[in-house]
């Protein structure tokens, strides 16, 4: 598959303008520290060459970082984070663009202290995002995987029946939905919520005027206490860290489902671990987790009824192509000298 596939005239021209403008000046060098995540091969990173001399490297520790970008002006990160000391030991650097909607793992306020720019990937993966949370609610509610393996290992074909369950099958329709968090992303899985029946509601600072019919404004004691399904998708932040905690649960019905897809700290995971186990939570299905690759102990790798993805909501194609694509207009602007999408 190709970049540059989908992208409309406009970005097309603005690459050929820099193209011939940068022939007249010095080359830039730009590095991508961890591109393997975002582009493991499918992709082509080839749009970025126009802007100057670039060099990819699929991941970097952080002892690396500093070495691999000491002459850089342009720097590429999805996770590799830029603190205080590493801008510090890269007086090149000039612009950072993080791979990603989240910017956290930048010391925004050291960068813009020494005028260097960085910008983010915004609302990419709205629907790809949405997907998921109904990929997960699926799962838990109608356990295809679950049926599929075990057909795989010969138990329909040993049935006295035509048919065979040992897991509770749930009908979403009717049910009730909490969306905490009214964004891009709470917004699109409002509007599935919806179509499959169910009954939304939403914690959001958003006025009543400002949501659709369809969806309740509620407090979160509202929602947490009376909805059947919880999904959370608001930002990160000190008022949010562990939102979901032994307090919150026990509001919460015994068989209520709660899915994670926004960030791992807005759960305290060892609570949710123990409400599963102990039956006061029925479900719990999440594409991220506090600590990213897992730790091998993590209590939710194991409870009852939990399942894990490996934040993997963004990475369909279809959304990587569009980081890709706003990745290269981000870089064309900051080129420019009129940076979009900036974070700091």
């Amino acid at each position: 598959m190709q970049l540059l596939s989908g992208v409309d005239l406009s970005l097309l021209t603005l690459l050929c303008v820099f193209e011939r403008k940068l022939i007249k000046k010095r080359t830039m060098k730009i590095v991508i520290l961890d591109g393997y995540s975002v582009n493991p091969g499918d992709m082509s990173w080839d749009a970025l060459s126009v802007f100057g001399e670039l060099t990819v490297y699929p991941r970097t520790a952080h002892d690396e970082v500093v070495a691999r970008c000491s002459d850089a002006e342009i720097v590429l990160t999805n996770k590799v984070p830029f603190d205080k000391d590493t801008m510090r030991q890269l007086p090149s650097l000039r612009y950072i663009g993080v791979l990603a909607t989240g910017y956290n793992i930048i010391d925004t306020t050291e960068a813009t202290a020494r005028g260097i720019v960085v910008t983010h990937i915004p609302a990419y993966s709205t629907d790809s995002v949405a997907q998921m949370v109904f990929a997960h609610l699926l799962n838990i509610t109608n356990r295809v995987g679950y049926y599929a393996e075990e057909n795989r290992n010969g138990r329909w074909s040993r049935s006295a029946d035509f048919c065979y369950w040992d897991t509770p099958l749930v009908e979403l329709c009717g049910k009730r939905m909490g969306i905490v968090g009214l964004g891009h992303t709470g917004t699109a899985t409002a509007h599935i919520a919806q179509a499959f029946g169910l009954s939304v509601c939403a914690y959001t600072s958003k006025t009543v005027d400002q949501l659709p019919p369809y969806i309740h404004k509620a407090s979160l004691d509202e929602l947490f206490s009376e909805c059947d399904i919880v999904s959370l998708h608001c930002p990160l932040n000190e008022n949010t860290r562990h939102l979901v905690d032994a307090d919150r649960l026990t509001m919460m019905k015994p068989s209520a489902i709660l899915i994670n897809t926004g960030r791992g700290p807005l759960i305290d995971e060892q609570a949710v671990a123990e409400a599963l186990n102990e039956g006061r939570l029925a479900a719990f299905g999440a594409d991220v987790l506090d600590v990213e690759p897992a730790r091998s102990d993590n209590p939710l790798l194991t409870a009852r009824n939990s399942f894990i993805t490996p934040h993997i909501a963004w990475a369909t194609v279809e959304a990587r192509k569009r980081l890709l694509d706003i990745c290269v207009e981000n870089v064309a602007a900051f080129v420019s000298g009129a940076p979009i999408h900036v974070v700091a």
